[in-house]
């Protein structure tokens, strides 16, 4: 499997994602420091802080942010699973221990209840299905 590298995309996705609630801190301390002493310094380190947090976390956060990411997919292309409901075009299929809304894919016969499907593809969080005819 080719290993996709952080694009610029998915850096500026994360660092607009982080901008709220490190705007939202930094509010805080300003008006906290109406009410309680402290320095500016103090809260110049704690801003810091948390900027630096964002940074140490990206490396095992960032493919949560890319919406190209294959991981979802690639795990479920292939797997076998049973239509718990017909699927006309659409039911539920379980697979694994997961209940999963389902759709036939292409001109595929209906599937019944019980039948052994495997997913072609996903979309948003509905499996393209067809009916499993290897086994």
């Amino acid at each position: 499997m080719e290993r996709k590298g952080w694009s610029a995309k998915v850096v500026l996705r994360y660092a607009l994602l982080q901008i709220p609630f490190t705007a939202l801190v930094i509010v805080v301390l300003i008006l906290l420091r109406k009410w309680v002493n402290l320095p500016i310094w103090f809260i110049c380190a704690l801003v810091a802080l948390l900027v630096i947090k964002d940074i140490a976390l990206y490396p095992f956060v960032w493919r949560a942010y890319d919406p190209e990411s294959p991981a979802l997919t690639n795990q479920m292309e292939g797997a076998q699973g049973i239509a718990i409901e017909d699927l006309h075009p659409m039911g539920y299929v379980e697979i694994g221990a997961e209940r999963w809304q389902a759709e036939v894919t292409g001109d595929g016969p209906p599937i019944r209840r019980g039948q052994r499907v495997r997913v072609q593809g996903i979309r948003g969080l509905t499996l393209l299905v067809q009916l499993d005819t290897e086994n």
